[in-house]
């Protein structure tokens, strides 16, 4: 299904060069709403009973993979045949929603409802918002990774930001937006999605990795353009990537999370160097 509206628009804007002052048209990135909910049915026999469970902020594009991985990311998917459709909102005979989807599972029995229960919102700049403390986004369930699935050369390593530029149509564009792409150890792209938030760019490489069965990605490096927070190192650890590489700085809560876990976070990957603040080991 070809979603109608567009990743990026044209805006009339006044530019100024060196007193030059002049009326032109110019690229922006494409920033909407999009509501998720979850559809499942009723163990007592009722009607299909729907909960409202997020809220984000985010570039038209790959919205059943947004849906998809921020559900996994979340602890609330965690197997795709789970899920029975994704679909945009209908709504009687009227034309579908683009802004709300839903996603159907078989079940809503093995759905954690307490988990869905906070009042979620995603902005497009930090992330999710709303949840209670901080044990409410501390990671369960999750296992150290394990060693051995990934080796990065070091000057693959130092080249994985400038190859995911490669892959940033709509930044080259706008400049407007972030990334997130899986490569593997070779430094090949394997998925390149672009938001407006960085959090759904990853949420967008983990629903489309995981919509096809790929999920644990173990022998998958994420790289993501600008910071590192906690948030992107935990989606990676909850969809199995043992190493995360990012242009900018990572957070304290993201080295120590890595270091938790046995991930391998680098910062600062620009101009052939980088800092390796956890799991060195996977670096050679």
């Amino acid at each position: 299904m070809v979603h109608p509206s567009k990743s990026i628009q044209t805006v009339r804007v006044q530019r100024a060069r060196g007193g030059d002052v002049r009326r032109i048209r110019d690229w922006v990135t494409v920033e909407e709403p999009m509501e998720i909910r979850l559809a499942f049915p009723d163990p007592a026999g009722g009607p299909e009973l729907v909960r409202s469970i997020a809220v984000t902020m985010r570039t038209p594009g790959q919205d059943f993979e947004l849906a998809a991985g921020f559900l996994v990311t979340e602890g609330v998917l965690a197997s795709p045949e789970q899920l029975r459709e994704i679909t945009y909102c209908r709504s009687g005979l009227g034309p579908q929603d683009y802004n709300v989807l839903e996603v159907r599972l078989h079940s809503g029995e093995d759905v954690d409802l307490d988990r869905l229960s906070r009042n979620v919102f995603t902005s497009s700049s930090c992330g999710v918002c709303g949840k209670g403390s901080l044990e409410a986004v501390e990671v369960q369930g999750c296992a150290a990774l394990p060693a051995g699935t990934l080796q990065l050369p070091a000057e693959i390593l130092a080249e994985l930001p400038v190859r995911l530029r490669q892959e940033q149509g709509d930044f080259a564009r706008t400049g407007g937006i972030h990334a997130a792409g899986l490569f593997d150890a070779a430094g090949s792209p394997v998925s390149v999605h672009e938001d407006v938030g960085r959090h759904n760019a990853v949420d967008k490489v983990v629903g489309e990795a995981f919509l096809a069965g790929h999920v644990p990605l173990l022998d998958r490096v994420l790289v993501v353009s600008g910071r590192v927070s906690f948030e992107v190192v935990q989606k990676a650890l909850v969809a199995g990537i043992p190493a995360v590489a990012a242009v900018g700085a990572p957070s304290s809560l993201a080295v120590e999370l890595a270091r938790r876990f046995n991930m391998t976070l680098a910062g600062f990957v620009r101009d052939g160097g980088f800092n390796v603040y956890a799991g060195s080991e996977r670096v050679e």
